[in-house]
């Protein structure tokens, strides 16, 4: 028989271990957290303490409850680590359904290895992160981390909500700081969310927030970062790469960071400055001179990945690159730099945010933003643009990865924001113009010149380095409205200097047109039918974006076929809107031969949640009429 002591020490146990196992229960977790969620984070803090200019602490402790495979993304557990950023602690402890413990994941349990394939010069840029395969779902997982770093020029942001389809139970900011510093923050998309601003002094900040509901992933919708809310930081000093530096304005910043990061680093040899003399030799205009040392770029060097932030803003000696042949884009554009120095021709490193998705260099908020870097070459007014990571990209050409947005320019006299080429819409071009026969039995032989410029010239152009069987499944992709589609002759026409890429094809299938009894019956528009897939949302909540328009135009002979007369021809078609235009036209030429004639311009744009369905309306109209078929007779 248990004595009363003993049995209540055992009921007050069981009531601790169960209190405790349930903090981590996902049974526990309210259904409106869990509703269009893949996880649900229950909680993310980070508490940030910068003690001197030379000493910041980031600790951030994170429990996620993984739903489903997707929400695998969401756990976070990672961190990045070179000779100025020490890692104090990294642990981790899975969880059960139940809010068991399963596993212990020590520091020692992480992955780590090297931020940089394929690279020895930076064995000091390293990467820990997690990798749990999970028994099943769902599962919760804490994960707690603290690092040590003296470069206080990158202060982490917060995302209150990082993502969609993930929900957040409990987010709280914490920084404490010296009010010498000059520490400011800039909040962004505040307004739709419960966030509390408890403490906001001059030497502390803390946000909290609680039961962020999970936003669904719709299509068209801008990224998260431009949707959510979030906070950014910075001091006004600050140290970065052993310097201590200002970001009071863009100038003194960019007068700091080219005297102090960049300064020293575009030393070269004397063989390689003679080889550069003589490859230039006579000539004395300077943009032909950078098209010169651009191409020579191209040939020598190539790109290796390394995350900004690790080892800062600090490229690695242009002589290195000189003496190795890669890398990074910090170090590629300073080496280009370097090289066009050689012949006096002037050229800024420029800071910016590289992605397809386009995002600025916060204008009104001073202090170390980017992740990528290209150069500036002055010409006139203006820039000219070099992409010093690509090894194919023409001479001054951005594509979609550093078009249209504010950007860095660091001159000698200091830093200015400039934006980057805007290739409109009507510049994002594609034209085709090609001529297709229809014989008795419906078959098709045709042939197509489609000519690509502006944004549209960067998705085209890597088709030429493309195996040929990843060639022909392009294509049939791109025709999937032929079926037993028989690819002929291609022919590429990479044009560098326009920035235009040709692509000539030929091409075949038999039944092409649908026969039946004395009539047939085929799709007037065979090669450039509009394929977007606009789907229907129900009370959609996210604005839409139009990131980039774009202009194609179609003209196409078509051979009808001897014997036949035509039934039935589609009418003339347009349409017009906020989203653009769309236009096509049959001209009946003789009995045997129409020119068909389409064009459609789409507008880029930000729309709200409300327009969406009117665009949807649009495209459908747009493919409805792309899909109108002839019908012949056979006399």
């Amino acid at each position: 028989m248990k004595s009363p002591v003993f049995a209540l020490f055992f009921f007050l146990f069981t009531i601790v271990s169960s209190a405790q196992k349930s903090e981590y229960s996902a049974l526990t977790i309210a259904d409106s957290l869990k509703e269009n969620a893949n996880a649900v984070v229950r909680l993310d803090q980070m508490d940030i303490t910068i003690a001197s200019q030379r000493s910041m602490n980031i600790k951030i402790q994170r429990i996620v409850t993984v739903l489903n495979q997707k929400g695998l993304e969401h756990i976070e557990a990672y961190l990045y680590y070179d000779k100025s950023v020490g890692v104090r602690n990294i642990e981790a402890v899975v969880y059960d359904i139940f809010g068991n413990e399963i596993k212990k994941i020590k520091r020692k349990d992480f992955k780590d290895q090297s931020a940089v394939s394929g690279s020895t010069l930076f064995s000091d840029n390293r990467v820990l992160f997690l990798d749990y395969t999970p028994i099943s779902y769902p599962f919760t997982i804490t994960y707690n981390s603290e690092v040590e770093t003296s470069n206080t020029a990158f202060i982490p942001r917060w995302y209150f909500l990082g993502n969609y389809n993930v929900s957040i139970q409990k987010s709280i900011l914490n920084v404490s700081f010296p009010n010498t510093l000059g520490f400011k923050k800039k909040e962004f998309q505040f307004s739709d969310f419960d966030i509390k601003k408890t403490i906001d002094t001059d030497t502390k900040l803390n946000y909290t927030a609680s039961n962020i509901l999970a936003r669904k992933a719709e299509d068209y919708s801008p990224s998260a970062g431009d949707l959510f809310p979030k906070v950014m930081m910075g001091l006004e000093k600050f140290h970065l790469e052993g310097f201590d530096g200002t970001a009071t304005t863009w100038e003194a910043f960019g007068k700091w960071y080219g005297e102090k990061i960049l300064s020293g680093t575009t030393t070269l040899p004397e063989e390689t400055k003679a080889k550069i003399k003589a490859l230039v030799g006579d000539e004395k205009d300077p943009i032909k001179k950078a098209k010169i040392i651009y191409d020579y770029v191209q040939k020598k060097s190539r790109y290796v990945n390394i995350a900004i932030g690790i080892g800062g803003w600090k490229p690695m000696l242009a002589s290195d690159v000189d003496r190795l042949g890669y890398g990074d884009c910090k170090a590629l554009s300073n080496y280009t730099r370097a090289l066009l120095q050689v012949v006096d021709v002037p050229s800024y490193n420029t800071i910016l945010y590289g992605d397809r998705y386009k995002t600025d260099i916060q204008s009104d908020f001073v202090s170390m933003q980017g992740n990528h870097m290209i150069l500036a070459i002055p010409n006139g007014n203006n820039y000219i643009w070099l992409e010093c990571t690509s090894q194919d990209d023409p001479f001054g050409y951005q594509g979609t990865f550093t078009d249209d947005r504010d950007v860095l320019v660091v001159k000698p006299e200091g830093g200015k924001i400039v934006r980057t080429t805007i290739y409109d819409d009507k510049g994002n071009s594609q034209h085709d113009k090609g001529t297709y026969t229809i014989d008795e039995n419906g078959n098709f032989t045709g042939s197509i010149s489609i000519t690509s410029e502006g944004s549209q010239y960067s998705s085209k152009a890597m088709l030429e380095n493309m195996q040929p069987t990843d060639k022909e499944a392009h294509y049939k992709k791109y025709w999937n409205n032929i079926n037993n589609i028989k690819l002929g002759k291609i022919n590429f026409t990479n044009d560098k200097e326009k920035v235009r890429f040709v692509e000539d094809v030929q091409l075949s299938a038999i039944e092409y047109g649908a026969v039946s009894g004395n009539k047939m019956m085929f799709v007037v528009d065979a090669f450039n039918q509009n394929s977007e897939n606009v789907i229907r949302i129900r009370n959609r909540k996210n604005p839409f974006e139009i990131q980039r328009g774009y202009l194609d135009t179609d003209e196409i002979e078509i051979n009808l076929p001897a014997g036949f007369s035509i039934e039935f021809l589609p009418q003339n078609f347009e349409l017009k809107g906020k989203f653009g235009e769309y236009k096509t036209e049959i001209i009946k030429k003789d009995n045997n031969k129409l020119l068909y004639k389409r064009s459609i311009l789409v507008n880029k744009g930000k729309y709200s949640n409300k327009e969406y369905d009117e665009y949807r309306l649009f495209i459908e109209q747009v493919s409805r009429n792309d899909n109108t078929k002839i019908i012949l007779t056979k006399n």
